[in-house]
């Protein structure tokens, strides 16, 4: 069975990191392009059911397209963590993070003058797809890394583990820290996210890759230290 990730200072600072992107990502989806949400997969599937009631101004078509992207990043993500945490998960997390910022990337270059008065459905798709692919595998990652009250997607346990798990209700507050820090970066994100796109859609999509980007780089050079120190002790035990 593959070792359990270990929590670390530098992984939790990057999934504190990466909930940011997710206010982001979802201020993108759900203000620019339509009310569609390709972070959070409830928002979706419950629009899909007001649509399905005949609630005017929903895209079935987009929820549809968000939830089969959203499904097939996963996929890719649980088979990255299958084929590369059992060697090293220091290479599956770069690789599955790797893997989210690329998608990030394209889903910028398609927004790159779009304007959601425009009719240019083919680029308003290949965005809602990449992004929703991006949460996917991230989701898929973050699942298997299996920090309680980092999900860095979803925060309704999470505000609900601060409330019934607070000194008011009989509790300890475990990781209340935690909780209220995950509260705070998806808010930011999000508000951040929608000030950027006063300016342009690719924005704030561009701020979001640039942390991806950036979160990789840190899990690669820490890979290399861990590597350099393993290949250091290899041949001290070897003189």
């Amino acid at each position: 069975m593959a070792q359990e990730l270990r929590p670390d200072r530098m992984l939790m600072a990057l999934l504190y990191f990466f909930t940011a992107v997710t206010g982001l990502v979802d201020a993108v989806s759900y203000i620019g392009l339509g009310h569609v949400f390709t972070a959070n997969m409830t928002g979706n599937v419950v629009f899909l059911g007001f649509a399905f009631a005949g609630t005017p101004g929903l895209s079935v078509p987009r929820f549809f397209a968000a939830l089969a992207a959203f499904l097939f990043g996963a996929l890719i993500g649980g088979h990255i963590a299958a084929s590369l945490e059992p060697i090293s998960r220091h290479r599956w997390t770069t690789a599955a993070f790797g893997t989210e910022a690329i998608l990030l990337l394209g889903a910028t270059l398609a927004s790159v003058s779009y304007q959601s008065s425009s009719a240019d459905a083919t680029r308003l798709y290949t965005v809602v797809v990449l992004t929703a692919a991006a949460m996917g595998v991230r989701n898929a990652t973050v699942r298997k890394i299996g920090l309680p009250d980092l999900t860095t997607t979803v925060l309704t346990l999470t505000i609900t583990g601060l409330a019934a798990d607070s000194s008011l209700a009989g509790g300890s507050n475990p990781r209340w820290q935690r909780r209220v820090l995950s509260i705070v970066f998806m808010f930011a994100g999000a508000a951040v996210g929608a000030l950027l796109l006063k300016h342009s859609l690719a924005l704030p999509l561009a701020v979001a890759t640039l942390s991806a980007v950036c979160g990789v780089a840190a899990l690669f050079r820490k890979r290399q230290a861990l590597e350099a120190r393993t290949d250091a002790e290899r041949d001290k035990r070897s003189a």
